[in-house]
């Protein structure tokens, strides 16, 4: 007999967005499912994600977000007594070309302005900062010591059990085929193993969003692209923050290259493939740790003897823009989307899910409503291709 089971909401997608949003409705009283096809908590791209936390944005609202997302993740050890890996090191952009100062330095005006803790340093300070740094044509650079790096994993099995013990229900190899429509309402979700009714969904699945999106009538604009990463093994810790190199790579078939020690002292390290390999094929390629390795010694020389211990690959959910889409479905009373993180979900996911709690809960975001409709599903997309990834 197929099990019928009645919630307030339904969360599709245990990950970086929907298991925080699940804590903040559980802490407002809400009766929360979260359904994922995977076997166990962020099995989608939250495993693969390499932790990278900043607020040193461009755009005002994910200044806004993820501003939220700091006092999550930097309190969280305190609060709960629970370790996530948290590590507060900031992020450093060196600068080697007159064209990046330039980008950066215009970039600091607009961060300035919305009062963000960041500044453009001497290349001695740099040095100091990037210990072992290639210093050949430095000019400088940023810095923005309030950010840091956590653990996906550790912070997403944090979050869970946060949220559980506050009465959130979670169930895995959940694979959704259908979203219940009454009308122009959410009646609720069918999955491979049953039925379960709330009045309100939560599109946050991560790269399947269009697939889930579809089940409703709605064409989401996501689009997956892929990205490799890798990790090496532990080594004493002389990095403080996560390095971003704006430079292409000298094949020119990468561009930004970024990398961090985390807090048991690995060194997990990525790069922006160029161009932008779409599609949602997660197996990893034979040049990937080739390239990325020669970038890592040509910046940092002492680096040259140490050991990788594995390499994975995961999916940037793209919108047009390079920006999120988190709104309520008009035309679909009861839909919500928390969908198109543009490889940011991660950094985005507690404010994301405590302004998406608000807004189910209260009709209304905890940032103003002016900031919040950036990341509207209505807004204009037309003529826009891909997204610029310093936003």
């Amino acid at each position: 007999m197929t099990k019928v089971s009645n919630y307030d909401v339904i969360i599709i997608g245990a990950g970086s967005v929907g298991v925080p949003t699940a804590l903040f409705l559980a802490e407002k009283k809400v009766k929360v499912l979260v359904l994922d096809k995977t076997p166990s908590i962020g099995q989608g791209q939250n495993k693969r994600a390499i932790g990278g936390v900043r607020k040193t944005h461009s755009d005002p609202t994910k200044i806004q977000i993820c501003d939220r997302s700091l006092q999550v993740f930097s309190t969280w050890h305190e609060r709960y007594g629970f370790n996530i890996g948290w590590k507060t090191g900031g992020y450093c952009f060196p600068v080697f070309t007159a064209e990046h100062e330039k980008m950066m330095k215009d970039l600091l005006v607009i961060q300035k302005k919305f009062g963000l803790d960041i500044d453009w340093h001497s290349p001695d300070v740099i040095k100091k900062l990037v210990p072992g740094i290639n210093s050949e044509d430095l000019r400088g650079g940023v810095y923005s010591p309030g950010d840091g790096q956590a653990s996906p994993l550790m912070a997403v099995v944090a979050m869970k059990q946060r949220a559980e013990e506050l009465g959130a229900k979670f169930l895995y190899k959940e694979q959704v085929i259908d979203i219940m429509l009454e009308g122009e309402k959410v009646k609720g979700v069918k999955t491979t193993k049953g039925t379960f009714l709330a009045p309100v969904v939560v599109n946050a699945s991560g790269a399947d969003a269009r697939e889930v999106g579809n089940l409703s009538g709605l064409d989401l604009p996501v689009y997956p692209d892929s990205h490799e990463a890798g990790v090496t093994a532990p080594m004493a810790q002389f990095l403080k923050p996560l390095v971003v190199d704006l430079r292409h790579g000298p094949d020119g078939r990468s561009s930004n290259f970024y990398f961090g020690q985390e807090h048991h002292g690995q060194i997990i390290f990525c790069y922006t493939p160029k161009p932008l390999i779409e599609g949602t094929d997660i197996n990893v390629t034979s040049e990937f740790l080739p390239r990325a390795a020669k970038r890592m010694i040509q910046l940092i020389p002492r680096l040259q003897n140490v050991l990788i211990r594995r390499v994975w690959r995961g999916l940037y959910p793209m919108t047009p823009d390079g920006s999120p889409i988190v709104d309520q479905v008009e035309h679909i009373k009861g839909m919500y989307l928390a969908v198109g993180m543009c490889g940011q979900g991660f950094m985005l996911g507690p404010g994301i899910g405590a302004n998406l709690a608000s807004l189910i809960v209260s009709g209304k975001p905890e940032i103003s409503q002016d900031l919040w409709k950036s990341f509207s599903f209505k807004r204009d997309f037309s003529g826009q291709s891909g997204g610029e990834k310093l936003k």
